[in-house]
């Protein structure tokens, strides 16, 4: 039951870093952020996509075995 967790809040933690990342840039403001905003922006979406499908994949493993108890 750990390795759920640990999987959950590393790919939550990861999507907030991004994310704290992206803000950062935008209320910084100047060259990075007019270089950089779009790419932080899918990368965010791209990782938040991905931590659903793991909650998602989590939840019906979860389901399976609690099933077939």
């Amino acid at each position: 039951m750990d390795w759920f967790n640990i999987t959950l809040f590393l790919s939550m933690t990861l999507v907030v870093l991004i994310l704290a990342w992206g803000l950062i840039t935008m209320a910084r403001g100047g060259e990075y952020n007019k270089s950089h905003s779009n790419i932080l922006m899918r990368y965010r979406i791209i990782f938040q996509a991905i931590a659903i499908l793991i909650f998602i994949c989590l939840l019906i493993y979860l389901s399976l075995i609690h099933i077939s108890e």
